[in-house]
């Protein structure tokens, strides 16, 4: 770690708690849509973040933070649906949530497991900032720390894949 980066560690984790607890709240519920599923999760995000402060970096803490709500959101809906508790989800959400699911049987579910074994972790996150939050290429760039045309690569490369997982 150089002289510009800092550790999670050397942070005090209650005042990020109070300047990004906020944020973090929102976001685990516009994808969770339950207020106390969002709640336990962003507890959560955060014991999360002090278990592994030694390893990370403090340089964006929101970016980071952001990242991680939305990756344990993700990792939750999947576990919601394995036990049949499901929430009401957005079901374009619910599908890229589901898309590693090995247990699936429906043919949707089988084709995104098959995309997304086929890509980086990072697309899904991609994929879900970009399709389902909305956000423009240049914001889901700034939050996964791409280029614009790598962000934009990869989504080209998403639909390449479909397509052609579609017609097998």
């Amino acid at each position: 770690m150089n002289d510009t980066e800092t550790a999670i560690q050397d942070m005090d984790a209650e005042a990020l708690f109070r300047k990004y607890g906020p944020m973090v709240q929102r976001r685990c519920m516009h994808l969770l849509r339950d207020a106390q599923r969002a709640a336990d999760a962003t507890q959560e995000v955060f014991v999360k973040l002090l278990e592994n402060r030694h390893r990370l970096k403090a340089e964006y803490p929101s970016s980071l933070l952001w990242t991680m709500a939305t990756n344990h959101c993700m990792n939750k809906l999947r576990d919601y649906k394995r036990r049949g508790d499901c929430a009401d989800t957005d079901p374009l959400l619910e599908k890229i949530a589901c898309g590693g699911d090995m247990e699936s049987k429906h043919g949707a579910r089988s084709v995104l497991r098959k995309l997304f074994d086929r890509s980086p972790q990072s697309s899904r996150t991609i994929a879900v900032l970009h399709l389902v939050d909305g956000m423009t290429l240049e914001e889901t760039a700034r939050e996964v720390k791409m280029s614009v045309s790598g962000v934009r690569k990869r989504l080209r490369g998403l639909r390449e894949t479909l397509v052609e997982l579609e017609g097998i």
